[in-house]
């Protein structure tokens, strides 16, 4: 078995159970989660890339009056299964559930065209030095994969007017919006930045499908101010307050 460590999220609402040495879900996962504004009930969710199930863990304790139906998918199978530990002890099983497979395959279990919410925070590029660590090489630099077909799946399986989120590199931008060009309006682009005066290092997106509003570049995101979070950060990733409050 998988050596494992019990940890929490948003001021130990949610519990999540993690690889000791390995993948682990940055403030990345909770931040992207925040995104997703309101759920209706019943709505069906996908987290693409799933990891060990930090997205739509907070997902599921934002909106579970709402009883969404929420499907991870995950490529690394002991991830998968923690994932699937990590709902069990919050109480979440009825509306959450993780499956271990490869988007490039035939997915039979789901179908194309019906949620109502996709939400993905992947593998970012080969570019940099893999981890010498398996789990980590393929969370973070997974080789045989491509990001322009990893969100023509994510666009695939929304329902029209379904809503798409993503947290990605901000090098990434360009093929970001090239994916989503005619598919997807309404794109909101938000440029995440670690501290103030630094380059942002990664870049918040959200789209719609069957949707013509033009593209907006919101103003930054800031993390961190001096030795703490701002006051935005801290209400996210601490009060699991939405992105848009």
């Amino acid at each position: 078995m998988l050596s494992y460590t019990q940890d929490y999220l948003l001021d130990k609402k949610v519990i999540i159970f993690q690889p000791t040495d390995g993948y682990r879900a940055s403030t990345d996962a909770v931040v992207v989660s925040s995104l997703v504004h309101s759920v209706k009930k019943n709505d069906k969710i996908l987290d693409v890339g799933s990891g060990t199930g930090a997205i739509s863990l907070c997902l599921a304790s934002r909106f579970q009056a709402q009883n969404p139906q929420i499907i991870g998918l995950e490529l690394q199978a002991e991830l998968a299964s923690l994932s699937n530990m990590s709902a069990q002890a919050n109480g979440f099983t009825d509306i959450l559930h993780y499956t271990n497979c490869n988007i490039k395959d035939k997915l039979d279990f789901i179908k194309p065209c019906t949620f109502q919410h996709v939400i993905s925070n992947p593998p970012y590029s080969d570019h940099d030095m893999p981890s010498p660590n398996i789990s980590k090489a393929q969370a973070h630099n997974h080789t045989d994969f491509n990001l322009t077909e990893w969100i023509k799946f994510c666009i695939k399986m929304l329902v029209p007017q379904g809503k798409f989120y993503m947290i990605n590199r901000a090098e990434a931008i360009d093929e970001i919006l090239c994916a989503l060009h005619s598919k997807l309006g309404n794109i909101k682009i938000i440029p995440l930045f670690t501290k103030p005066d630094t380059k942002a290092k990664r870049v918040l997106v959200t789209a719609q499908k069957d949707n013509k509003t033009p593209t907006e570049i919101l103003p930054p995101f800031v993390v961190h101010s001096e030795n703490a979070y701002t006051e935005k950060a801290f209400q996210i990733l601490r009060k699991g307050k939405s992105f848009w409050d």
